[in-house]
């Protein structure tokens, strides 16, 4: 199964002490790599684990791959942003919203609840693969 990564997996992948670890390394057996991504998915994700190395290194490894250009998508990013105001997103959460636009057989996997509110296009719900509860 091809996936669009949020912050949450890649860093519960790396950090073995994460709660979402074995939740990560489980669904980790079943998708397809390498999942797509955003640069500010993977900025986040540096900061969370304090590595760069890591997360270059799964570039490198081609466990990820950026698939979106943020710069090409500023006016409806900025059109995410103002609609979900309220909620304060981050530039990742829009930018993973767009890629859900971009590639709608892609579910987002995420940890972060706000994807129960954000809707692509606009009214539809956006595929995702969450932790249980």
């Amino acid at each position: 199964m091809n996936v669009i990564a949020d912050t949450g997996l890649l860093v519960a992948l790396v950090a073995e002490r994460d709660h979402y670890h074995d939740w990560a390394v489980e669904l980790a057996r079943r998708i397809t790599w390498p999942v797509l991504t955003c640069e500010a998915v993977l900025a986040e994700t540096t900061f969370h684990l304090q590595s760069s190395k890591a997360v270059t290194g799964m570039l490198l490894d081609n466990l990820v791959r950026v698939a979106f250009d943020c710069s090409s998508h500023l006016e409806h990013l900025h059109e995410l942003a103002v609609r979900y105001g309220d909620r304060k997103p981050d530039l990742a959460d829009l930018c993973l919203v767009r890629m859900s636009e971009l590639y709608p057989r892609h579910p987002v996997v995420t940890i972060d609840r706000d994807f129960r509110v954000y809707r692509r296009y606009r009214r539809e719900i956006i595929p995702t693969l969450c932790p249980p509860n």
